[in-house]
């Protein structure tokens, strides 16, 4: 590994260390306000942050001159915008409405099995999944099993809210997958924060009571959400990925869910208990297996 991939391994564990600080800032959030009005303010925050930075970008990157199918570019560009918004705003509400019912670190475990789902839909569309996956799929339903199912056999409410919440965040991937090539992926994203803000502010007006001096009480927490985890992770992501090993990358990166647990114990005081860190421990073999890169058949087309 050269020194180029030895700093961008720091800047996306970094990353890694960014999201998974976020979990305890979206709990300590919601003693201030609702659900709702944390996601709307974050996501407003989080676009507002990504306008300079798409400005900086045009100006390392100047955009190529005009093209014919420029419309259509903005059309993707729009649309694509549109549509991971609100498959992001669907998913950051049901996990935000689930972290309050369950600790940080088993909401940081339960939203990571998107790792797990994202391929199991490709079977969908006809991406075949490797013997690694079916394993990392076995592996992590025992994994839910410890961390959601208690000794009574029932399941708990913020548990089953952030599982829901971590099949929509499998959606939201699949569609950035369908759409970053044809559009601008920090514009793109800019869009989709604007688009989730305001599709969270309706059951904000509809649901809560916001009032701005309860969201200055939790402004620390709010700017941390927007500013850190959706503008400066996003950024360092795309900075830390260019020239690594994809799968190396995913793996430094789903580091997040370990840093979510020990967010929690650290600065919340949350802990695990025996069952629950032996589900930690195999959503995380999961996690890892899922992203062992198997070698294609020979008689296997390359394209994707």
């Amino acid at each position: 590994m050269d020194r180029h991939q030895i700093q961008n391994s720091f800047i996306l564990l970094l990353t890694a260390t960014i999201w998974g600080v976020a979990f305890v800032a979206q709990s300590v959030g919601m003693d201030y306000v609702g659900p709702f009005t944390f996601n709307c303010v974050r996501f407003l925050i989080g676009g507002i942050v990504l306008l300079p930075c798409i400005a900086l970008l045009n100006k390392v990157n100047p955009p190529e001159k005009k093209k014919k199918t420029e419309g259509s570019g903005k059309k993707n560009l729009v649309l694509g915008g549109f549509c991971c918004g609100a498959a992001l705003c669907a998913a950051s509400s049901l996990q935000q409405i689930g972290i309050m019912y369950t600790t940080v670190g088993k909401a940081g475990f339960i939203t990571a099995f998107y790792i797990i789902i994202v391929p199991v839909i490709g079977l969908f569309f006809h991406r075949k999944c490797g013997v690694f996956v079916w394993i990392g799929v076995i592996l992590a339903l025992g994994g839910l099993y410890f961390l959601c199912i208690t000794e009574e056999l029932t399941v708990g409410k913020g548990d089953a809210l952030v599982f829901l919440g971590a099949l929509m965040f499998s959606v939201h991937i699949m569609v950035i997958d369908h759409f970053s090539p044809l559009a601008d992926g920090v514009k793109m994203s800019c869009i989709q924060f604007f688009v989730s803000g305001i599709f969270c502010g309706i059951p904000m007006l509809l649901f809560e009571q916001p009032q701005l001096s309860h969201i200055l009480m939790a402004w620390q927490p709010i700017l941390y959400a927007g500013v850190m985890s959706c503008g400066v992770a996003y950024t360092l992501q795309i900075i830390g990925q260019k020239g690594m090993n994809p799968t190396v990358a995913s793996l430094i990166l789903s580091l997040e869910s370990v840093i979510s647990v020990l967010a929690g114990m650290i600065l919340l005081n949350q802990r695990l208990s025996g069952r629950e860190i032996l589900g930690c421990i195999l959503m995380f073999a999961a996690i890892l297996l899922a992203q062992i890169p198997q070698k294609p058949k020979q008689s296997r087309s390359s394209a994707r």
